[in-house]
C-alpha cells in the first residue's frame, strides 16, 4: 500500500526495468480508495549526504497542495564504483471534498559512482506523460552542464544562497538557458525570500506624494543572518534595478555605493546579524528614514517612516517564511518568467 505522510521511507525497493510493473500494483492494491493525482513532475537532485530522506520528508509535505510525480534523486558523482537503485512510494492525504486520499507517487533513485552521467535518461523515462518538467537542483552546479537534460526543463529551481560564486553559477544556468533556447524559467528560493520585503519596501511608495523619495535616497542598510549574504546583495541589486541606479564600487564586502540618475550617489551598508535572513532594512531619503524589521513574534514585519528622532507607531504586514517546504510551496504557484529577478541578479554580479 502507499505510505502515508507520517513515513518518511523511501518505500519498497523495486528494480530499474521494473519500476512502471511495480506502479501499476501499488495502485491495485489500493483497491480504489486512493486516487492518483498529478499535475506536474518534480525531479528533485542532490549530492549531500542523507539527501534522500531528507527529501522525502519534504516531498510528503509539498504534496499536501501540490500533486505532482516526484522524482528525487541522492547522487554522489566522486563515487569510485556505479550503484543504482530505486523505490517507489506514494504520499497520500485526505482530499477537501471527503475522505477519499489523493496520492502523489515518488520515485527514489540513489546513484552514485560514473554511472550519475546517466541521470538525464533516469529522469526522462520516468516523467509522468506530457506534464510540465520542473528541476530542483540543491546546492552547487557543476561545470558542464549536460545539454540533453535541459531540452525537457521547464521551470529550473535552486537557491542561490548556496552558492559561493554567484557569478559563476549564474554563467551556467544562462548556458542551461541557452541550450534550451530561452525556454526555461528560472526560479531562484533565495529570491522568493525576499517576497514579502519586497513588498513591504513597494508600499512606502505607492502613493504619488511619496515618489519624490525615489530621486533623494541618500543611503540604505541591510541587516542580514550568517550565512544569508547573497540575500541581503540580491536585495540591494532589486533596489538598484528598480530605481535606475548604477553600480559604482564596493568597499571591503560591507559597503556597497551606487549613483542614481542625476549622479547622485548612494550608499548601501550590509551588516551581519544573528536573526532572519534579512533582519532589518533601513532606507534614508530627504530626512525620512523608511523602516522594515521583523518582528519579535517572527510571522510579521513591522514597518514604519518617519524622522529618526520621532516616536512611530509601526504597521504590520506578513513576513516571509524561510521553510523550504514554504518557499517552494510559493514557487510552485508562479506562473511567468521572473524578468525583475534577472535584472535584480545581474546587479548582484558586479556587487558580489
Amino acid at each position: 500500500m502507499p505510505t502515508t505522510t507520517e513515513n518518511y521511507s523511501l518505500g519498497l525497493q523495486v528494480e530499474i526495468g521494473k519500476i512502471d510493473k511495480e506502479l501499476k500494483k501499488l495502485w491495485q492494491q489500493s483497491e480504489g480508495a486512493m486516487t492518483r493525482a498529478s499535475l506536474i513532475n518534480l525531479a528533485v537532485y542532490s549530492e549531500a549526504p542523507n539527501s534522500l530522506a531528507e527529501n522525502t520528508q519534504l516531498i510528503s509535505q509539498i504534496t499536501q497542495n501540490h500533486a505532482c510525480r516526484a522524482i528525487v534523486i541522492g547522487a554522489d558523482p566522486k563515487a569510485k564504483e556505479n550503484r543504482v537503485e530505486a523505490w517507489i512510494s506514494a504520499h497520500c492525504h485526505v482530499g477537501h471534498a471527503g475522505s477519499k486520499q489523493i496520492c502523489s507517487e515518488q520515485l527514489s533513485f540513489l546513484v552514485e559512482g560514473p554511472c550519475t552521467g546517466l541521470l538525464p535518461n533516469i529522469v526522462f523515462s520516468h516523467l509522468d506523460s506530457d506534464l510540465p518538467f520542473y528541476l530542483w537542483w540543491q546546492g552547487t552546479l557543476h561545470d558542464p552542464m549536460d545539454p540533453q537534460l535541459w531540452a525537457w526543463v521547464d521551470r529550473f529551481i535552486y537557491d542561490s544562497g548556496d552558492w559561493e560564486d554567484f557569478g559563476a553559477q549564474m554563467q551556467l544556468v544562462e548556458a542551461a538557458q541557452d541550450e534550451a533556447r530561452q525556454r526555461i524559467v528560472l526560479c531562484d528560493l533565495n529570491w522568493t525570500r525576499l517576497d514579502k520585503i519586497r513588498l513591504a519596501i513597494a508600499q512606502f511608495f505607492d502613493h504619488p506624494a511619496s515618489h519624490h523619495h525615489f530621486a533623494e535616497m541618500e543611503s540604505a542598510q541591510i541587516d542580514f543572518a550568517p550565512g544569508f549574504r547573497s540575500t541581503a546583495l540580491l536585495l540591494a541589486g532589486w533596489l538598484a534595478a528598480q530605481l535606475d541606479w548604477r553600480v559604482e564600487k564596493t568597499n571591503g564586502g560591507d559597503r556597497l555605493q551606487f549613483a542614481n540618475s542625476k549622479g547622485g550617489k548612494i550608499d548601501i551598508e550590509l551588516r551581519e546579524r544573528a536573526g532572519e535572513p534579512v533582519g532589518e532594512i533601513v532606507l534614508n531619503s530627504d530626512g525620512i528614514e523608511f523602516l522594515i524589521r521583523h518582528a519579535e513574534c517572527g510571522d510579521l514585519l513591522e514597518v514604519s517612516r518617519g524622522k529618526p528622532d520621532e516616536k512611530r507607531l509601526p504597521q504590520l504586514m506578513p513576513a516571509q517564511s524561510n521553510d523550504p517546504v514554504q518557499l517552494m510551496s510559493q514557487e510552485l504557484l508562479r506562473g511567468g518568467p521572473h524578468r525583475v529577478y534577472l535584472r535584480a541578479a545581474n546587479y548582484l554580479r558586479h556587487s558580489s
